[in-house]
């Protein structure tokens, strides 16, 4: 593990910091995919955990939730309106803007369902951290916000690592993925006002130059709006929920594939 601020480690993965889980105290905020379990406890062999949380329910982010609950017999807290898609097989992947590249890699990850035992709303405590309800991406997506040393959780709401070639980069998450882009900038606004010292992704490096994050954010406020990238744009002739393009998509499932599957060396 990694320490990132008091109370606050990442745990290694490969690639380093492709998908994020966090210790924070007792709590495990987050779990990778199901392929992560047994890198996931190993990590914590010697550590007290009592409680899972997550940012959403996404495969890349409760893959391992369900053996990691059972493996540790902890409880697991989630936003109130991604609590069903947690409990119900098949809900993740059905909840998920229909796109190619999920239907092909999501099912490889999702996790299987598991019951929540308290669904988070505005304000509730997970450890030291306070929530703040951000959906956009799901429909129940939190960020876990800690005012005392100013470091925020902010889940998928904005990314620091662009998926197509692995670089850093502050971005939206990508529309592909994101039920509500609209409703998501209007989450990362909320941002604003914490003026955050330390900020942590569920995809890419945690940021301490947080004025550039903050520079980021206003931009997606003041423009409004969303550029398709070229990974974004339709393919000419296929259905708007298949025809989206991306460089070397073949490449691409590959790679993804292999993120999500990757185990750590011990």
């Amino acid at each position: 593990m990694k320490q990132l601020a008091d109370d606050l480690y990442v745990l290694e993965g490969f690639p380093p910091y492709a998908i994020n889980v966090y210790l924070v105290g007792e709590v495990l905020i987050d779990a990778a995919t199901r392929f992560a379990a047994r890198r996931i406890l190993r990590r914590l062999r010697g550590r007290t955990v009592t409680l899972h949380a997550l940012t959403h329910a996404h495969p890349d982010h409760q893959g391992a939730s369900h053996a990691i609950c059972a493996a540790l017999g902890i409880p697991l807290w989630c936003g109130q309106a991604d609590a069903g898609a947690m409990e119900t097989a098949g809900e993740v992947m059905r909840r998920m803007p229909p796109h190619w590249l999920s239907a092909t890699v999501g099912p490889l990850w999702t996790g299987p369902p598991h019951p929540v035992s308290r669904r988070l709303r505005e304000g509730d405590q997970v450890g030291t951290f306070t929530v703040i309800e951000t959906p956009g991406h799901t429909a129940g997506h939190v960020s876990f916000w800690r005012q005392a040393d100013g470091v925020l959780v902010v889940g998928d709401v904005v990314c620091n690592l662009n998926i197509w070639n692995g670089r850093p980069m502050l971005r939206e998450p990508e529309r592909i993925f994101t039920l509500d882009p609209a409703q998501n900038r209007r989450s990362a606004a909320r941002f604003l006002a914490l003026e955050p010292k330390l900020v942590c992704f569920g995809h890419g490096p945690p940021l301490r130059d947080t004025r550039r994050f903050l520079a980021y954010v206003r931009s997606l406020t003041a423009s409004g709006g969303h550029a398709a990238t070229a990974a974004e744009r339709p393919i000419a002739g296929l259905p708007d929920h298949l025809g989206v393009a991306t460089p070397g998509a073949a490449a691409t499932i590959r790679a993804v594939k292999t993120i999500g599957k990757t185990e750590s060396p011990r």
